[in-house]
């Protein structure tokens, strides 16, 4: 086990489970993840190879030989009454009859009702009152002629879920953390690999969890198939329900004059409507008004009075069309049914997560590792949405004073969220809370600026937080550090006026916007030998940008250099040796052949894990070199840290990163535009810093 792997099973011990054994127990079981992770927790807690496989066949030999199908009902009931006894795992709720004055248990699969369960069992798990538990019941069977008196008794009932929950504990264990530990250790939990997550993509999973921990949140996320926007909320909580399709009636969802019950908002915590995009559906009307007066008052009405609840609400989708063509022609909520598509509608939600910077789910992004067992994560967040923490920040920041009240609403309940998902204590550092604080503005501002878009008559506003006494930090979406030059055209036409117009002055090249950022550092300009006007300064890139690679990067400052001296500490693995491989493709068509062969000379560490496999690849790239006349050599020193490249007597240039920038991706994939076209990559956030040399090599 790993060092994370230790501290978990160190202060969760029975909370936690190996995430890849889950597939491995499943077979046809059709019981939810979250009670295949309880009984793996139970059996399966250890780091000794041994009694894994022993806990992992123990769980198959439960599930084979107790679970209860549907199917298998009637047969099962007659095997209890024949046999006279059986152990079963079933779904229990049970209910107060008052008439009987005696607690009845209904079983879900086995389909028997009106059994009856004594007082200290409901006791000592109340959650049968409330949502109903997987458990392991022990049953026999005696006649009974009364009316609506079961003749099935239960003899003996445990849990296979979480029947109890110590908030208090769970704090404690989190303060054993670091925050990177805990945020790792919560993305394992929903079984993902957090090494393969950026520091965004990271936030944005944790953004997935905040509807089950705030009470009366409104979320969308949007992007393209395969991401995951929907497996949180079938899979991770009993307290959350998915809807697939996206359509719904007022009644199911609010309120059933017919039967007077309360609907789906009533009963969960968390309403997820999947598949809600899509311009061709026809929702009605008439669920649209409730929606409108619920998310903004978390009250609703169907004519027989009025009706509070306390569930979030969550809508999922794909785009049609990638982020570029939203933004240079409709917006982002494009795809919505027209009903939806309603500026009063779109104010009442409170974030707007950009699932086009989600990568596709691969095989590899799966966990191995140990993460808390679901069940568990979904107690805790349950346990937090009575607390309050949307006014942590006060104690340091600032929001500006232009925020509408709706914009202060929806980055505050983001911001309470993430910090009871983080920092469950509410203790953190005051740069941990500016992190959270600035996640939280631009999720909401991604829905503004859609408003803009949509309806004009919206009053502009200046996202921005500060230190008290301090000055004003702006915070921008991706979006508009990728296009700047579009972002925020207010008189946006259809796509179809788009194309007929785009022989018009401006047209486009608007539409065919750099996806630079504007340069963060005053801009100095250097003269390189030929005359041109280039940067000097520092550039910042964002996580999950696109539309850079080492020609954007670098191109223009090696333009006819003879001589180049890269030093980076990690050109080891093959990614990186790939990365240089594309540098030296920029040199070859960028650097001085009028006379001798122009050199590209490599300083690197020495890999400490196979510096035979490192030697090797350095090698084949100087012997692809060689024909085409670049004199490209490489060597090791010890203790080197900066990154340079140095270019002749000219630049010093500085990438903070190196030249691994990029994220994880498959390279393998011939049909991958990212393995062909390094700007349709997404970066990590680094920066580089332009200077003039002071000496060639440093």
């Amino acid at each position: 086990m790993n060092d994370l792997d230790k501290k978990l099973n160190d202060y969760f011990m029975g909370y936690v489970v190996r995430k890849d054994l889950v597939k491995q127990v499943s077979r046809n079981a059709a019981v939810p993840s979250y009670v295949l992770e309880y009984l793996l927790g139970q059996n399966c807690a250890t780091d000794d190879d041994e009694a894994i496989a022993a806990g992992v066949e123990r769980v198959k030999d439960i599930l084979a030989q107790h679970y209860v199908e549907r199917a298998q009902a009637n047969a099962i009931q007659s095997d209890i009454k024949l046999k006279g006894y059986m152990r079963v795992i079933d779904k229990v709720t049970v209910v107060l009859n008052e008439k009987r004055d005696a607690f009845e248990a209904t079983f879900e699969n086995l389909r028997i009702s009106h059994v009856l369960v004594d007082s200290d069992t409901v006791r000592q798990n109340r959650r049968l009152l409330v949502s109903g538990v997987w458990c392991i019941c022990d049953l026999s069977y005696s006649p009974n002629e009364a009316k609506n008196e079961s003749s099935f008794l239960l003899n003996r009932l445990k849990p296979i879920q979480m029947a109890f929950f110590n908030l208090d504990a769970y704090c404690m264990g989190r303060m054993a953390f670091s925050t990177d530990e805990w945020i790792d250790a919560i993305i394992r939990s929903t079984g993902l690999a957090p090494e393969q997550l950026g520091r965004r993509a990271k936030l944005f999973m944790l953004t997935r969890l905040v509807p089950y921990c705030e009470r009366n949140y409104n979320l969308v996320e949007l992007g393209p198939k395969g991401t995951g926007k929907s497996h949180v909320f079938s899979e991770l909580s009993p307290h959350g329900i998915l809807i697939s399709g996206g359509e719904i009636t007022p009644a199911k969802l609010f309120f059933n004059n017919s039967t007077k019950q309360v609907g789906l908002v009533g009963f969960w915590d968390c309403v997820a409507f999947d598949e809600f995009a899509g311009k061709g559906k026809r929702p009605k009307g008439d669920i649209v008004d409730i929606l409108k007066n619920y998310m903004a008052n978390k009250r609703f009405s169907r004519g027989v009075g009025q009706e509070s609840a306390e569930a979030s609400l969550v809508f999922v989708g794909n785009t049609s069309h990638d982020v570029s063509y939203m933004i240079r022609k409709t917006d982002l909520f494009e795809d919505l049914p027209a009903v939806y598509h309603d500026p009063a509608f779109i104010d009442r939600i409170h974030a707007y997560i950009p699932g086009w910077e989600m990568d596709i789910i691969r095989g590899e992004m799966f966990c191995a590792d140990f993460g808390f067992i679901v069940d568990y994560l979904a107690e805790a967040l349950k346990a937090m949405r009575p607390l309050d923490f949307s006014g942590k920040w006060q104690e340091h920041f600032e929001l500006h004073p232009s925020l509408s009240t709706r914009d202060r609403d929806g980055i505050l309940k983001t911001y309470s969220g993430l910090m009871k998902i983080v920092h469950p204590t509410g203790e953190a550092t005051r740069e941990e809370q500016a992190e959270i604080l600035e996640c939280a503005l631009e999720l909401r501002k991604r829905v503004k600026d859609q408003l803009y878009r949509i309806d004009e008559t919206f009053d502009h506003v200046q996202f921005a937080y500060r230190e008290k006494g301090g000055a004003w930090v702006e915070v921008r979406t991706l979006e508009e550090d990728s296009w700047p030059d579009v972002y925020h055209a207010l008189d946006l036409v259809s796509a179809e006026g788009q194309d007929q117009g785009a022989s018009e002055p401006g047209r486009e090249s608007a539409s065919r916007s750099s996806a630079l950022p504007q340069p963060s550092a005053p801009a100095a300009a250097q003269a390189n030998g030929e005359g041109e006007k280039l940067f000097e300064g520092t550039k910042h890139y964002r996580e999950n940008q696109r539309g850079i690679s080492y020609e954007l990067l670098f191109g223009d400052y090696i333009k006819g250099a003879r001589s180049i001296v890269i030093v980076d500490p990690y050109i080891r693995a093959f990614h990186q040796c790939r990365n240089l491989m594309d540098l030296l493709v920029v040199c070859l068509e960028r650097m001085d052949y009028s006379m001798d062969s122009p050199k590209v000379h490599l300083i690197t560490g020495m890999d400490d894990k196979d510096a035979m496999k490192q030697v090797e690849f350095l090698q084949r790239i100087e012997d692809a070199m060689e024909p085409q006349d670049l004199d490209f050599t490489f060597e090791f020193r010890e203790h080197i840290h900066a990154r340079h490249i140095y270019v002749d007597d000219r630049w010093d240039i500085k990438p903070d990163r190196g030249l691994d920038i990029w994220q994880k991706f498959d390279s393998n994939d011939a049909f991958l535009l990212e393995a062909r076209m390094p700007e349709k990559r997404q970066v990590r956030q680094f920066e580089v810093t332009y200077l003039r040399a002071t000496s060639g090599e440093g």
